[in-house]
């Protein structure tokens, strides 16, 4: 409980650090104040409900039921509520309040109704729901930063340093293209969805959570909450928009041919020449390195393995169709793919190791992949003329020592499962001893 506590502290103290940046830089509220508006005001719904769902893996079907009457209940009044003052609402923000105000309710009955284990459960339950509807805001206020503390990109360098992988993206795109309209309409669901597709997996991992009362020691939501603090930290490092927005026409309502250096994207890939760092928008995230779409659709695929068949299918799926979007759309480059692979596999890999403990060969695997995503980042910034104009080195060397990590991982991970640790205790207490009944005295 103290470690669950100390973690609680440095979370808000982290919530409180961003809060005061994006003040500062952006003049904008960050995750609290939105976080807390959603209270009252339209919320965005899909979030809150996802986390009231992960929420709902330490209860009863008897409390599932109760909590999702409430959070409905609650959301009917907010929709009345609104409609009887003449509230414009945008974006189907209709509902999304009930959820969090059910979380909420959880912890207080946790707090005040319930001790032990039953409340360290529940409080984990509510603060497991809370980081994911948090994360999201996490992340809006992470990429305003971007834009707002990067005006400069590095496109061009990734763009270099991709003639070694010959120019996916660009390819990506062109087959993307000739498969319209259905290519396109599939690619985007998936990519759209994939916090819904994470949400599924994490549900079917959990799903004994409320039998067993306890949390497995490992599991998805870990590594997708560490994935997405660790990476808008890379963004600022090395700020890219991307393809579709630095050679072609920009997405979503920003970027454009205006500010593009070329407006080239899908058809003709740039020609090789000295890079430079040049301005862009201040509208376009900076959200390119690494990918963290192919890293969130690397854990999910690394989590179904051990499911059944439709989990087994649904994630490498997943991953496929990912990878295929990020490219095909010209949201990412082929670097920032394999980037986000080696990226996934140390943090998944660290998450591992941080259950077991001190492990050797694990501490070497997380500073061996630690080591590999750090030459590929000074890779493309100080030699992309020469990854480019030397592909048939720099091509299969990118590509072998990411296979390296990829084998490294599978290594080492096979060896955990082959040495698994101690079972967790039965949370349910021990039975009192029977006492023997009293025998008659003998007369």
């Amino acid at each position: 409980m103290i470690l669950w506590t100390v973690a609680g502290v440095v979370t808000l103290a982290f919530f409180i650090v961003l809060e005061i940046v994006a003040r500062r830089v952006g003049g904008e509220p960050g995750p609290l104040v939105t976080q807390a508006k959603e209270l009252v005001f339209p919320p965005k719904p899909g979030p809150l409900y996802a986390g009231l769902a992960l929420t709902m893996v330490v209860l009863t079907w008897r409390q599932r039921l109760i909590a999702a009457a409430w959070a409905v209940g609650i959301d009917l009044l907010f929709v009345l509520g609104r409609w009887a003052a003449d509230v414009k609402v945008t974006d189907g923000r209709y509902f999304g309040n009930g959820a969090l105000w059910v979380m909420l309710g959880v912890a207080v009955i946790a707090l005040t109704r319930r001790t032990g284990r039953e409340r360290t459960l529940l409080l984990k339950g509510v603060g497991l729901g809370l980081l994911l509807v948090a994360g999201r805001k996490v992340g809006d206020s992470w990429l305003m930063i971007t834009w707002k503390t990067r005006p400069k990109v590095l496109d061009q360098y990734v763009a270099t340093a991709d003639h070694a992988l010959g120019n996916p993206s660009w390819a990506a795109g062109r087959i993307l293209k000739a498969t319209e309209p259905i290519g396109p309409h599939v690619l985007d669901l998936v990519y759209a969805h994939l916090a819904v597709a994470a949400i599924v997996f994490a549900l079917y991992q959990l799903r004994n959570v409320a039998a067993e009362r306890r949390f497995p020691r490992h599991h998805l939501v870990r590594t997708f909450l560490v994935i997405g603090l660790l990476g808008p930290g890379i963004y600022m490092l090395f700020p890219v928009v991307g393809p579709v927005f630095a050679y072609g026409p920009g997405a979503s309502g920003t970027g454009g041919v205006e500010w593009a250096t070329a407006n080239i994207w899908p058809h003709t890939p740039p020609s090789i020449a000295i890079p430079h760092a040049f301005t862009y928008d201040d509208l376009t995230p900076r959200n390119c390195m690494p990918s963290l779409h192919t890293a969130w659709a690397t854990a999910i695929f690394i989590h179904s393995r051990k499911g059944p068949r439709w989990v087994r299918y649904g994630g490498a799926f997943w991953l496929v169709a990912t990878i295929s979007a990020t490219l095909g759309f010209g949201y990412h480059y082929g670097s920032d793919v394999i980037a986000g692979v080696v990226f996934a596999l140390t943090i998944e890999a660290g998450m591992r190791l941080y259950d077991r403990g001190p492990d050797r060969k694990g501490i070497l695997f997380i500073a061996y992949g630690t080591t590999v995503f750090t030459a590929f980042l000074l890779a493309y910034r100080f030699l992309p003329v020469e990854m480019a104009e030397n592909p048939w080195l720099f091509g299969p060397l990118l590509i072998l020592t990411t296979l390296s990590v990829i084998t490294g991982y599978l290594r080492i991970t096979r060896q955990w499962e082959a040495n698994p640790l101690t079972p967790l205790p039965d949370p349910k207490p021990a039975a009192e001893p029977q006492r023997p009944e009293p025998q008659p005295e003998p007369v």
